[in-house]
């Protein structure tokens, strides 16, 4: 129930992406291409750019996932002339060509059924829509006559800068209706990711669309260039990114296979702690911070000599539980790892005015988590109440109602729970 809103949300930016690309589409077919080579150019180009998506739904890296079919898109929509004569392509041929040329890219990632393409081509139709609809009609009208030189630059930038931020609310919107996270936290990572790949898509456009109107469409290889390379850098990034993270998730499985924790514990107090971290509103540096340290909260236990029954070191007395904490925090600097996430898994023990909010919340969540594993029947909702009452002073009073409100959205699939 509490996730109808979002699925509605998620049909209505689909259900107007898809009617929008119909009707282009239909158009189009009636109506005849205007400028065939122009058009096939950078339908190429789209299609060439849009075969770089993701192949997992996992993307620590760059928000926007086709930097280079994105560029293409937007110069295409901006474009009024090429080699020097006005163009005459509208609205619906723009939308037309990047539709069809972002289905031929994202053909593998179809027929492999993943990543989220979906909401990638709902985004790129939307996207490319708004700009085109602000510009096309307008320049075809000749309202844009007195602008020359640097001036026509700046519109067209400020043209590529609304329309990125209007891909930024519909990637959030789109991301709420997929997880039922907060839209505001949503947002800001969104906005945030706008200066970086954003900044670099926006730029590359409009020279682009101001090359080809000069020189043709020799400028397109010319100019995509450093954006390709740009991308093929992140791209790597990415994936030590990846694969770090993949390290620090079969560290954090030691206790497991050590016996001294129950198997998937980790797992899901870092997936739990998440969730109640976007809550809280942290930022996605501050929710990787959370997550690694949350998945390692437990690795101290392999310092002593006989495991706590079922790895619930809740219950220990707080010194004991200290020197594990600190233990596990020493544990953590050795692999290298980023010092704030040792520094949360040494004061996840501390008293909790004394922690910072990422210790906070592993501390009530690991406490969940043991709770509700020996409550029996009606365990969440008893773990929860004895969470409540130790808000007095064990727990901190916003991350155990945090924890409350993400239990009660249910929109959370923990990992290892079936």
């Amino acid at each position: 129930m509490t996730s109808r809103r979002p699925c509605r949300s998620l049909l209505v930016l689909h259900s107007t992406a898809a009617l929008l690309a119909a009707g282009s589409l239909l158009v189009t077919f009636r109506h005849g291409v205007e400028e065939r080579p122009v058009a096939l150019a950078f339908g190429v180009l789209v299609a060439v750019g849009e075969l770089t998506l993701p192949r997992s739904r996992f993307r620590p890296g760059p928000r926007e996932a086709a930097p280079l079919g994105a560029a293409g898109s937007l110069s295409y929509a901006l474009l009024g002339e090429h080699a020097g004569h006005p163009t005459h392509h509208g609205v619906a041929q723009v939308v037309a060509v990047v539709v069809a040329a972002s289905l031929l890219g994202c053909v593998p990632q179809l027929a492999r059924g993943q990543g989220p393409v979906l909401d990638h081509l709902a985004r790129r139709v939307l996207a490319v829509g708004f700009a085109a609809v602000c510009f096309q009609p307008l320049y075809n009208h000749g309202m844009f006559d007195r602008w020359r030189g640097p001036g026509y630059a700046l519109l067209l930038l400020a043209l590529l800068v609304l329309t990125v931020l209007c891909d930024a609310v519909v990637a959030a919107a789109l991301a709420r209706s997929r997880t039922g996270w907060p839209f505001a936290p949503l947002l800001r990572d969104e906005l945030r990711s706008v200066p970086g790949i954003g900044s670099a898509v926006c730029a590359t456009g409009a020279v682009m669309a101001l090359a080809v109107a000069v020189v043709g469409l020799w400028a397109l290889p010319v100019f995509c260039v450093p954006l390709l390379l740009t991308q093929l850098s992140l791209r790597r990034y990415a994936a030590v990114r990846a694969t770090y993270r993949q390290t620090i998730a079969s560290l954090a499985r030691a206790t497991e296979i050590a016996g001294y924790t129950p198997a998937g514990h980790a797992r899901r107090v870092a997936a739990l702690s998440q969730a109640v971290g976007r809550d809280l509103r942290l930022t996605e540096p501050e929710l990787t911070v959370l997550e690694y340290a949350a998945l390692m909260h437990d690795i101290g236990q392999l310092s002593l000599v006989d495991p706590v029954p079922a790895g619930a070191t809740a219950g220990l007395p707080a010194a004991e539980q200290r020197r594990i904490a600190l233990l596990g925090g020493a544990v953590v600097r050795q692999t290298g790892a980023d010092a704030q996430v040792a520094a949360v898994v040494e004061r996840q023990a501390d008293p909790y005015p004394e922690q910072p909010l990422a210790a906070r919340i592993i501390r009530a969540v690991n406490a969940y988590e043991e709770k509700v594993r020996d409550a029996g029947p009606g365990g969440p909702l008893t773990a929860l109440e004895e969470l409540r009452l130790g808000t007095g002073g064990e727990y901190a009073p916003e991350v155990v109602e945090a924890l409350a409100r993400v239990l009660s959205r249910g929109c959370l699939t923990l990992p290892g729970s079936g």
